[in-house]
């Protein structure tokens, strides 16, 4: 019988911990460890978050979309740059074999520099929203492919930075984000500072219905660069979120003694008068 000697195994390595207290400090909790394993398995298919979705084909993101971000079809057409008429014809006519940015590309309805441009815009635009701390847990769904297609891939990695340093400057410009998704209102400043044409744009649209966002559409402008206008004249001074409504008073409990209702206690009275006859 041959004995075997034991060795003492070597213990895994722990798992990263995230610091919160320097999360906070900087403004940002994190990015999605799934995203992370996807790039690494080199994933192809849809990731759905709760603000939106991100497309990946080999692990790299080839597309995003969020309800809070204008979609490159506004962002293309809003300026300019390409007739609505041409997008909706590109779209109707996308297939299996060709994605609606390679129709417009070879039809020469846009020159492949405007488009990369514009879809690296709305890509980032729409990832900063998608990758935004969640309460609901995101899923993925293999081999799914979006009929936009993608331009330029854009590396996991190379997206997380550019979302964290996002965070990082709106939260310098104005801690509080209550003003990203919020109603906007005008408020009256003492001294009100000089402000940029981009921002004065801004300042136009705020009617106390609309938020960044909203904006953000109705200017034909990415949604980021939007939040950071709100946040600057929110710093000024020139707007706030809209205060919410106060709460309506609570009707009263018809079990309560102390709750009488004048017509009942009339009826009550005319009922005792009428039987007393």
């Amino acid at each position: 019988m041959t004995a075997v000697k034991a060795t003492p195994t070597t213990p895994p390595p722990r798992l990263p911990v995230r610091d919160k207290v320097a999360a906070g400090d900087r403004g940002w909790g994190g990015v999605s460890p799934m995203l992370t394993r996807l790039a690494a398995e080199e994933a192809t298919g849809v990731l759905v978050r709760e603000r939106g979705s991100l497309h990946l084909v080999g692990g790299r993101v080839v597309h995003a979309e969020s309800p809070s971000a204008p979609g490159l079809d506004l962002l293309l057409t809003a300026r300019g740059t390409l007739r609505t008429e041409a997008w909706q014809a590109a779209a109707e006519a996308t297939d299996e074999r060709h994605a609606t940015t390679r129709l417009l590309l070879d039809g020469g309805l846009l020159s492949p520099g405007a488009l990369e441009l514009c879809h690296l815009g709305a890509l980032y635009d729409a990832a900063y929203f998608v990758l935004a701390p969640s309460s609901t847990p995101g899923r993925f769904r293999y081999g799914v492919t979006h009929p936009i297609g993608g331009v330029r891939p854009v590396p996991v990695a190379a997206l997380e930075r550019e979302t964290l340093r996002r965070r990082d400057l709106l939260h310098r410009v104005w801690p509080d984000a209550a003003t990203d998704g919020a109603p906007l209102v005008r408020a009256e400043a003492v001294a009100p500072p000089a402000i940029t044409a981009r921002q004065a744009a801004v300042l136009d649209r705020v009617d106390g219905v609309r938020t960044a966002p909203d904006i953000a559409r109705l200017l034909g402008r990415r949604a980021y660069p939007t939040l950071l206008d709100v946040r600057r004249l929110v710093s000024a001074g020139l707007v706030s979120p809209r205060p919410p409504a106060p709460a309506a008073a609570p009707l009263p409990d018809v079990t309560d003694p102390t709750a009488v209702d004048p017509d009942i206690t009339l009826l009550k009275r005319l009922r005792d008068a009428l039987e007393a006859l």
